[in-house]
């Protein structure tokens, strides 16, 4: 399928979702295929999101280009990601903060989480993306601070634990609104001051926790 994933990076740059070399490589390394279920792989370079099981999907490519642009990721950098789904996401990621850096990912429904381990093993993945049962509205005190922080389901708020585990210099993405619809906010830690952006609409699954909804 690679001339598919050929044809849909190619679209995505047309289209100004994917601006950076770094993103557009990731991109066309990471076979979205492989983090698909499988009747559902000739889908796999559609751009839309697609149903994994449970309620959950993955989010469509041009959403993820969008995540990936903004987060400003860099080769070594520690990153953790909130909703880790099917993995591709934590993949294309990994692809960007190599060498050096590394992807923990918190998924709270025990069938996703062993789906994503199982596709990130398959694919390559398995010593630079770290999957974690449990609460991501919580974070991983215990690995913080992280250079970058997104987050792949929306919340009511920006979670406050997340917050406290942002580097000095980070950046964390998190959707944040109501249950059908959210904003892109962007935040920028400065020392003790946290800077906040929006970069426009987007639709998730919510985040579901102590933190969440």
């Amino acid at each position: 399928m690679e001339r598919e994933r050929e044809a849909l990076v190619n679209s995505l740059v047309r289209r100004g979702y994917i601006v950076s070399a770094n993103v557009e490589e990731a991109m066309r390394r990471v076979p979205r295929e492989e983090f698909v279920l499988e009747r559902l792989r000739r889908d796999a370079y559609v751009d839309t999101p697609l149903p994994i099981g449970v309620g959950q999907t993955i989010s469509a490519p041009h959403m993820v280009a969008i995540m990936a642009e903004k987060l400003d990721l860099e080769p070594g950098h520690k990153v953790l990601e909130i909703g880790s789904g099917s993995g591709y996401h934590a993949a294309v990621v990994a692809e960007m903060v190599a060498p050096g850096g590394h992807v923990y990912t918190i998924e709270r429904i025990e069938p996703l989480a062993s789906f994503a381990e199982e596709n990130l093993k398959r694919t390559g993945y398995k010593d630079s993306v770290t999957v974690i049962m449990g609460d991501g509205s919580k974070g991983l005190k215990e690995h913080a601070p992280f250079d970058r922080i997104f987050v792949a389901c929306s919340a009511p708020d920006v979670p406050a634990p997340l917050t406290e585990q942002l580097a000095d210099g980070g950046k964390m993405l998190v959707p944040v609104g109501g249950r059908m619809y959210q904003d892109l906010i962007c935040v920028e830690r400065r020392g003790s001051r946290y800077l906040k952006k929006s970069h426009g609409g987007c639709v998730f699954v919510p985040l579901i926790g102590e933190f969440g909804y």
